[in-house]
């Protein structure tokens, strides 16, 4: 945006300097819009101003160059005329619109169904003037591995080479460690690959992700049997664990690492983080959380971490009140360790907490 204001005052500028040039002797030679825009173009890099010419569609940026090469001199009168009419154009433009079915899906991409966005993408994705990479690189990871997975070795590697670094290496180190070491050899070999070849491939991934059929939850199933299993009580969630271990074990095992409960808080919170906890959650609910937790022995461990890591007065405070407390019935215990569990999560919702994987 800077940039297109800078080359807006440096016509403006000109503009005031042509017109303050004697009366034309003869009239402005006639162009046609595309040899305008060249010329516009031209006389902009010529007075040093950088223009986003990359964010173009590949087909325009060739026919413009190709344009400017066909160029020889313009009289000082066109010039100005030029820039003249320009000028003029930009100010009576009210709203602008991206321009091609691309450019319009990234505007209502989330706004209209995702069977709808579809279609729109493999239209735009047959159309020869569209660069699949220009979507290929915006995807998420998570959206790009599955397919990356199942190419071969050499796709992979032009994959990664037209993917931004941060994100290749991401993918990188989510391969399994023989292919990862494959694709990175084979990036090595790409150097020859002519452009019209990567732009086959990335068609070919395009219509690979355009086929897969829109998925009708957000998260995967071992996410979202892990949230109903946070919340649910102990006895549920042990029964359910235990069936899924008899039907698949690698499921169960998964579902597992995505659990979170008041008995994972020692080893998947942060002790600097336990006062940002305590701030948010009711004291009469801690006080019943940590109550329930400490006649349990499984979960006396976490709740002496959280008294372990706030200031000694205030953890003295609270082991009165959960004397004073006395015995808590299960089902109250249970609905205060999952206020405080929500709580964990709301802060990390807002960036203000990250939990520890449990890998690390």
């Amino acid at each position: 945006m800077a940039g297109d204001q800078k080359a807006v005052a440096t016509l403006g500028q000109s503009a005031g300097q042509m017109g303050g040039l004697a009366a034309p002797q003869q009239p402005p030679r006639p162009l046609s819009p595309r040899e305008k825009a060249a010329v516009i173009v031209r006389f902009l890099l010529s007075e040093g101003t950088a223009l986003p010419l990359a964010s173009l569609p590949e087909h325009m940026q060739a026919a413009l160059t190709e344009q400017i090469g066909q160029m020889r001199l313009v009289d000082r009168v066109t010039l100005g005329q030029v820039v003249d009419d320009f000028l003029s154009e930009l100010e009576q433009v009210g709203l602008s619109f991206p321009g091609g079915l691309e450019g319009a899906l990234e505007v209502m991409g989330d706004h209209i169904s995702a069977n709808a966005a579809s279609r729109l993408r493999r239209l735009a994705g047959a159309s020869a003037k569209a660069d699949p990479w220009d979507r290929l690189t915006v995807l998420p990871v998570e959206r790009l591995l599955p397919v990356l997975e199942e190419e071969s070795t050499e796709v992979a590697a032009v994959m990664l080479s037209k993917l931004p670094v941060e994100k290749s290496a991401e993918i990188l180190g989510k391969l399994p460690g023989e292919k990862a070491r494959r694709v990175a050899y084979a990036v090595s070999l790409t150097g020859n690959i002519d452009p019209e070849t990567v732009r086959r491939i990335g068609n070919s991934l395009v219509l690979q992700l355009d086929a897969q059929p829109p998925r009708a939850f957000d998260s995967g199933p071992v996410e979202r049997v892990g949230a109903i299993l946070n919340i649910s009580g102990a006895h549920t969630r042990d029964d359910v664990l235990a069936g899924l271990e008899a039907e698949d074990a690698g499921f169960a095992a998964q579902v597992r690492k995505a659990i979170f409960t008041f008995v994972h808080l020692p080893q998947r919170i942060a002790a600097r983080d336990i006062p940002k906890v305590i701030r948010i959650v009711d004291q009469a609910v801690l006080v019943t959380a940590l109550t329930a937790a400490q006649a349990n022995a499984e979960l006396a461990e976490a709740a002496e971490f959280i008294l372990a890591n706030i200031s000694q007065r205030m953890a003295q405070g609270l082991r009165e009140e959960m004397v004073s407390r006395g015995k808590v019935k299960e089902k109250d215990g249970e609905e205060a360790m999952n206020m405080v569990i929500n709580a964990i999560r709301q802060l990390e919702a807002s960036g203000e907490l990250v939990l520890v994987k449990e890998d690390d």
